[in-house]
């Protein structure tokens, strides 16, 4: 009798540790799971009775708030946007039945006050209300509204990007068109299913376009570092060369003689680049380009399902290609071929080069505040990569002053500071986003300034327009990069 019940005894013992043993693994280990699953709604609905922490500009500017909806157990927390669409991306939107997005969706563990499952339990057993956590962000208001109202007034959608090369700090994230954040919670569907102009879509961080000459930036990077070249090469460039059976062409077929580096990208010339990167090597440029950030997602604190990757894009499915796979490197070199880049990816090229070769993480947050108004949490900026040497970095500067000075960006100079950039002019005929059209090109800008003691690095870029880099996006960079540094001085 006394064995049975010691038997019985051990059985009960072992259904109650499994009984902990998955209780506990679905709520602490395998929370985030359950809460990702849409049929789930119940921690949703718990988060309405959670005041949601405030997300802050770099000023102080009130991004969004929770503000409160009936009194007792019928309490609920809603989401406001004080700003409207001027901060719809990149923080996105919350709300109980459209979910989160963008930056919302990232800190949302932060801004619930959720830093752990444990934590959480501890509070309710004593008794302490649940509260999240403000987070102030590195977003300048001013220069992100001087980007918004610079892409609203040129024909065609876009992005603006900028970010402090030193830190990472992403100052403007700005994308056109834009949406309003307070509108989601009646208008969702309605803003999906605009395909033309996909407000929802972050243009920055998710749409990838051809960058153009931008590019050439990162194959004189590859080749100067590598010692494939010296700013001192001498280079013969025809008005055409033949490559894959096919011309490649400068800018009314004018030839170069003996042309070195600072000539060549000041003049944007398409048959020394090209010439270069067939002597860089497939091999090495993507040697190059995976250190400035191509061929992964980029390390900013928006969710990787709300990233694109920049690379070599086989168009049918949207894959990435690798060294592998064949490609023309020639039109690669010179960014063409099916090379696509986002917005954020050109920056982030511009903000290594400005940072004496360092590519700094890209971060929207900048610090995180509890209710009692204790700082919790720090950025500390962290590396990325090394792309390329200080020496490599110091010669590109100088060949990118010269494009500013007297090249093909002369509507980025701003007066008494020295400005390092590229501008780029892809033509996308044919594109059915932009109606299909013959003349329609995608225009950039990146760069950054001061050239000699580097502030603010910036990549400016418009789509379907039949204009060209300098004409479009060199004003808005212009134009954001002096908001940035009046502020700063």
């Amino acid at each position: 009798m006394n064995r049975q019940i010691v038997k019985l005894f051990a059985f009960t013992v072992v259904l109650f540790a499994v009984l902990i043993a998955f209780t506990s693994y679905w709520a602490v280990f395998d929370a985030e799971a359950l809460k990702d699953k849409e049929a789930n709604k119940r921690p949703l609905l718990e988060q309405q009775q959670i005041r949601r922490g405030r997300i802050l500009a770099a000023d102080g500017t009130v991004i969004a708030r929770s503000v409160p909806k009936g009194r007792g157990d019928s309490l609920r927390y809603v989401r406001r946007y004080p700003e409207g669409s001027l901060f719809g991306h990149p923080i996105g939107y919350s709300f109980v039945r459209q979910g989160n997005s963008e930056f919302e969706k990232y800190h949302d563990d932060e801004l619930i006050g959720n830093e752990s499952e444990f934590t959480s339990i501890l509070d309710e057993l004593r008794g302490r209300k649940q509260e999240g956590n403000d987070i102030v962000t590195n977003i300048d208001p001013e220069a992100q509204r001087i980007a918004l109202e610079g892409l609203e007034n040129v024909p065609g959608f876009g992005a603006v990007v900028a970010i402090e090369p030193s830190t990472g700090r992403v100052r403007v994230l700005a994308s056109n068109p834009p949406y309003e954040p307070n509108r989601v919670p009646y208008e969702l569907n309605k803003l999906n299913l605009n395909e033309a102009e996909a407000p929802l879509v972050d243009r920055g961080t998710q749409s990838r376009y051809p960058p153009g000459s931008t590019f050439k930036v990162v194959t004189a990077a590859a080749a100067l570092d590598s010692g494939t070249i010296t700013p001192d090469t001498p280079i013969d460039a025809p008005g055409s060369l033949d490559v894959q059976g096919q011309p490649l062409e400068n800018d009314f077929g004018t030839s170069y003689s003996g042309l070195t580096l600072d000539n060549a990208l000041t003049n944007s010339v398409n048959t020394w680049f090209a010439q270069v990167g067939e002597r860089v090597g497939e091999d090495t440029l993507f040697e190059y380009m995976d250190k400035f950030g191509f061929n992964t997602k980029p390390a900013i604190d928006i969710p990787s399902e709300e990233l694109t990757t920049s690379g070599i894009v086989e168009l049918e499915s949207g894959d990435v290609l690798t060294r592998s796979d064949p490609i023309d490197i020639a039109r690669v070199a010179i960014g063409q071929e099916r090379l696509l880049a986002t917005p954020l990816q050109i920056a982030e090229v511009a903000a290594a080069v400005a940072n004496k070769g360092k590519l700094m993480k890209p971060q929207i947050w900048s610090r995180v505040v509890d209710p009692d108004g204790r700082v919790i949490d720090r950025l500390d900026p962290s590396e990325f990569s090394q792309p390329i040497s200080e020496e490599t970095a110091a010669e590109l500067t100088t060949a990118m002053e010269g494009v500013v000075s007297g090249g093909t960006g002369t509507n980025a100079a701003i007066p008494g500071v020295p400005v390092a950039g590229k501008t780029g002019t892809a033509e996308t005929p044919g594109n059915a986003s932009c109606g299909g059209g013959s003349a329609e090109n995608q225009a950039w800008f990146m760069g950054f300034a001061p050239a000699d003691e580097p502030k603010i690095a910036i990549a400016a870029s418009v789509e379907c327009t039949e204009q060209f880099g300098n004409d479009v996006a060199a004003p808005i960079f212009r134009a954001v990069a002096e908001s940035i540094l009046e502020e700063g001085e």
